[in-house]
């Protein structure tokens, strides 16, 4: 069976959690599906391979992000019809190609929706109406829908009367890194720490992650792109000269990422918009506290058995009650582990699509 998956960056990863995705599927299922994986070419430049992992590489000159998405995924999504048996599409852009490749073939087409993509405050009017549109399509046109969270699954069914295949991440491509002394004292890292690393945008709510924290003298350190949005810009002014508060620029060296937050005594996980995030499920499978936002997607992802805030002032509150109480950090650790082996490995999701692509 072909199988194309349309939608990343591309493979070997080095993105974002559909990227992972794309990747571990390969690795898992290679054996089973001939798959071909669409690639951005400006994103690997040079690095450009024919294959990887037995996956043939189709690299396409643009961007897989932002408004070229479209673009790109028509491109890709038209280019596998001529081949392809199993059209996997992880995001919504270029839903609208979904019913014709149905009218003229008999492909079959499986739709990963992601999040809620159009609730994002990144969006403007006119970008939230039509991702959204391309969401109802997607949903309707596809002959699964995946979603990677329960609240994504009941928002489907409430929205379209449409029942949805809920498959999540996986997670055990991470590992514990020992400390490295040398990295922590370039950085200014401190022994003992929180952690949080994501995008710097409001919906991740780092102003009141970064509000919470410096009404503390608990020491938090998040990586992410600060200089990409007046958001960032301004968290880093008002924030950055806080004795307790570490602001890391971007760090893309996976080691030295892991080697941060495996090492960490708190992970802090405050996104609120879309599904199941990738890094909540890797904090959960290195069996990190965690602290997280209170949205339904967190509670689903961690079975309502981590510590959830909604404000500022209630995250203050928590952080000082937490920090000291050693023993339930460690049922929250333990209990985080336990549902990530059981729910979060590779070999578990890549079984699931397997039975979608059979089916």
């Amino acid at each position: 069976m072909k199988i194309a998956i349309i939608g990343t960056v591309g493979i070997p990863a080095k993105y974002g959690g559909f990227e992972t995705l794309a990747e571990y599927l390969v690795k898992e299922l290679n054996k089973n599906y001939e798959f071909t994986v669409y690639c951005s070419a400006p994103q690997y430049g040079k690095e450009r391979k024919k294959t990887h992992l037995g996956a043939r590489l189709k690299f396409l000159p643009l961007s897989a992000n932002g408004s070229s998405s479209i673009i790109y995924d028509v491109w890709s999504i038209f280019h596998a019809f001529f081949y392809a048996d199993t059209l996997l599409v992880l995001g919504v852009s270029g839903a609208f190609m979904i019913p014709f490749v149905r009218l003229f073939s008999r492909k079959k087409i499986i739709t990963n929706i992601d999040g809620l993509e159009w609730k994002r405050d990144k969006w403007n009017g006119f970008a939230k109406w039509y991702l959204k549109l391309q969401e109802k399509i997607a949903v309707r046109s596809s002959h699964f829908t995946v979603v990677d969270n329960q609240g994504i699954a009941e928002h489907v069914k409430n929205s379209y009367g449409k029942n949805s295949v809920l498959i999540a991440y996986g997670a055990d491509h991470v590992s514990h890194e020992p400390v490295n002394i040398a990295s922590r004292k370039a950085l200014n890292i401190p022994d003992k720490y929180a952690f949080k690393v994501c995008r710097i945008e409001p919906e991740n709510n780092i102003h009141i992650i970064l509000e919470a924290f410096s009404k503390t003298l608990l020491n938090i350190v998040i990586v992410g792109n600060w200089e990409n949005s007046d958001y960032g810009k301004n968290l880093k002014k008002k924030f950055g000269d806080f004795q307790n508060i570490f602001i890391v620029n971007p760090i893309y060296d996976q080691q030295k990422l892991n080697e941060l937050r495996s090492n960490c005594h708190l992970y802090i996980h405050g996104h609120s918009a879309g599904g199941t995030n990738p890094s909540l499920v890797e904090a959960m499978y290195l069996g990190l506290p965690i602290i997280a936002f209170d949205v339904n997607y967190n509670r689903f992802t961690t079975g309502n058995k981590a510590i959830y805030f909604k404000d500022a002032q209630e995250m203050e509150v928590l952080l000082n009650k937490i920090e000291n109480d050693e023993r339930q950090q460690k049922l929250i650790a333990e209990s985080m582990k336990e549902l990530a082996y059981k729910h979060y490995t590779w070999k578990i999701i890549s079984q699931k699509y397997s039975a979608l692509f059979s089916a």
